[in-house]
């Protein structure tokens, strides 16, 4: 299929407690989909977790008929768990995030002092690397290498989608903050260029909406919108004002508020804790390490 041609149908779910959007992308011509960014439910006052909205999608999905061929991860999130893992123990459909996700993982088993936790990326069946390539029915997935806002980043170049994950916001929200741990503004800079080559019809999908000023949420933009109208991207031509505005801004936004929660689940795939001897699940939480 000829990528100009190629155009996934998308749809947006988007979940207001943490402001993220999971993603239904869809080939017509097969019927066959991938789940992107799926949610875990989590309430961090009474430790409960649940599938609603990771339901939701396999609703969807079954109501479309389509068949779920990849569940994809951008990243390991910092504000929401993973449902990969839920999704897979479901569907059977493999699950896949970048290659430098075992970046991460030696990074924050060392925040954990979890000495036996596998930091090799097994807990996926695939690990992407940079300009890979892959389908999804008969549409065709390029993997970009979007470092910044965390170590493993990748952006999903599917058809005429890019899913940039927390690189972009829509252009009135600016850019995504790359002060966790390693994370890094000058590295977010030179992503964000890389997904501004692509074409300027190029749709993007971001990872975040915080309904700036109170409007309903927004997930899609195009590569033209984001050139012309990002505020971050306008304010800061070059690499160093962006770096300037981009660290001056981090520093004034506190840790997400599930960010000791999530990592310990999503540099796991996505996989809840075992259960101790009791039959009850424990979370970690290091403290002072932020």
């Amino acid at each position: 299929m000829d990528v100009a041609l190629a155009r996934p149908q998308v749809s947006g779910f988007y979940d207001k407690p943490t402001g993220a959007i999971q993603y239904v992308v869809a080939d017509q011509a097969t019927k066959r989909c991938a789940i992107i960014d799926p949610i875990l439910d989590f309430d961090e006052r009474s430790g409960a977790t649940a599938t609603k909205s990771a339901d939701v999608l396999l609703d969807f999905v079954s109501e479309q008929g389509l068949s779920i061929e990849w569940i994809l991860d951008t990243h390991p999130h910092a504000d929401h768990f993973s449902a990969a893992h839920y999704l897979k123990q479901k569907t059977g459909a493999p699950t896949a995030i970048g290659e430098r996700i075992v970046d991460v993982q030696k990074l924050w088993k060392a925040i954990y002092n979890w000495p036996d936790f596998p930091a090799d990326g097994s807990q996926w069946d695939r690990l992407f690397r940079e300009g890979e390539t892959f389908r999804i029915g008969t549409l065709p997935v390029t993997v970009l290498f979007s470092p910044g806002h965390t170590l493993a980043s990748i952006t999903y170049v599917i058809g005429d989608a890019a899913f940039v994950h927390d690189t972009l916001f829509v252009p009135d929200s600016g850019t995504a903050r790359a002060d966790f741990p390693g994370g890094s503004a000058a590295r977010l800079w030179h992503s964000i260029q890389d997904i501004l080559a692509l074409p300027d019809e190029t749709r993007v999908f971001v990872g975040h909406d915080y309904q700036v000023g109170g409007r309903e949420p927004l997930w899609e933009s195009t590569v033209a919108e984001q050139k012309a109208g990002n505020i971050h991207l306008v304010a800061a031509r070059t690499e160093a004002d962006f770096v300037a505005l981009r660290e001056t801004r981090d520093r004034t936004l506190p840790m997400p508020r599930l960010i000791l929660h999530a990592l310990q689940v999503n540099m796991n795939g996505g996989r809840l804790p075992d259960p101790e001897a009791n039959g009850r699940r424990y979370l970690k939480f290091p403290l002072d390490c932020l």
